[in-house]
């Protein structure tokens, strides 16, 4: 089987999507005529329950996540930095030392 392309829905359909598989009440049906997985709107639809409040405890809201998201990236790009200042220290410092004779 062919992999589907991967595409990317804005904030709106995916609410939209949300809204309409909780009228409907079945999201397999509601997936086939939007055209998505039904694992990804399954995810939207538990999302959307823990944005409102009704998902289990300690589950991160939309907002959590992408802040998490964001702070990860920072940590990364922290670390990289981190490390290039180590390796360049050593490099002028091995030119600082005399040879040994």
């Amino acid at each position: 089987m062919p992999q589907r392309k991967r595409r990317k829905y804005t904030p709106e359909e995916k609410a939209d999507a949300v809204r309409l598989a909780r009228e409907v009440g079945n999201v397999a049906k509601v997936a086939r005529e939007l055209d998505v997985t039904e694992t990804s709107l399954r995810k939207w639809v538990k999302q959307a329950d823990i944005d409102e409040g009704k998902g289990p405890e300690g589950a991160l809201t939309s907002e959590e996540l992408q802040e998490l998201r964001r702070l990860r990236r920072r940590v990364r790009i922290l670390e990289m930095e981190r490390d290039f200042a180590k390796k360049a220290a050593a490099f002028f410092a091995k030119d600082l030392d005399p040879p040994s004779s």
